[in-house]
């Protein structure tokens, strides 16, 4: 908790979401990186202009997503040049990356040479069924990695029970339990998510876990201006879809909702 509080110090801070544009080698890449790169910094830019405390930059465009092990070198590339662009304009603001899906290898790599703060890591503890296939547990390996590359400033913030995923095969464990097996395997910050991007989080899990850990609970999707103040005893919110227009996660970034949240936000003195 002491490093989290030294990058997040608020009662409740609010990570803004920028979803990368997709990247070259997906199906959905355009044809310009410039515009990869502008639209990811006007994004930032209205995040930095009304005072969110920090930017998780993520290549949520690349669909379908593939696993870890098939991520190409063209996205750690490209990755990196977007978040190195971003950081130079945000560089008092914490900035994390995720790479999709399960590059967490690749967001360590990409954070310690762009100096950010953080990473968001899938599969932390225990297996589960996400839409990309079955996918393993890996704290043992990043830690490693982040220990062997030097990374040891990096942060990394762990999904449990994440979103668009099946936890079938873990049926038996509850959240609770999956919280205590991703703190004895040394996670920074456990992140808790509805069922889909954009879902709330069940208000049960919040006040389940902050009863039986000591880690940050970071809230990874769902919060909105209207119901943040159920779940103040989180430690964060990530905000993507509600800052977005319509409230669409594949939009950009509406400086009328983020101006909005956070004003409220300021008034509350959080």
């Amino acid at each position: 908790m002491l490093k989290f509080k030294q990058l997040f110090p608020k009662k409740c801070s609010v990570i803004g979401m920028i979803h990368v544009k997709a990247l070259p080698g997906t199906s959905g890449f355009e044809g310009s990186i410039k515009t990869i790169i502008e639209s990811a910094l006007q994004d930032a830019q209205i995040y930095v202009e009304n005072k969110v405390d920090g930017l998780l930059i993520e290549n949520m465009h690349d669909l379908p997503y593939v696993k870890g092990t098939n991520l190409g070198p063209e996205i750690t590339a490209m990755m990196t040049k977007v978040c190195s662009e971003t950081k130079r304009l945000a560089k008092n603001v914490p900035c994390g990356v995720q790479v999709l899906a399960t590059g967490n290898k690749h967001a360590l790599a990409i954070a310690q040479a762009c100096s950010l703060d953080f990473i968001r890591a899938e599969g932390f503890v225990f297996g589960h069924v996400a839409d990309e296939g079955y996918i393993d547990a890996c704290a043992g390996e990043i830690l490693r990695y982040r220990r062997n590359t030097g990374a040891t400033n990096v942060l990394i913030f762990t999904d449990i029970k994440k979103k668009h995923s099946s936890h079938a095969i873990t049926d038996d464990l509850t959240i609770i339990e999956t919280a205590k097996a991703a703190e004895f395997f040394k996670s920074d910050g456990l992140i808790i998510t509805g069922k889909e991007t954009g879902d709330l989080v069940n208000i049960n899990d919040l006040n389940a876990l902050k009863a039986s850990t000591s880690l940050p609970i970071i809230m990874g999707s769902g919060i909105t201006k209207d119901n943040f103040g159920d779940y103040l005893d989180a430690d964060a919110f990530i905000v993507g879809s509600h800052f977005k227009q319509g409230g669409i996660w594949n939009t950009d970034v509406c400086e009328k909702r983020v101006k909005q949240f956070m004003s409220i936000i300021k008034r509350l003195k959080l």
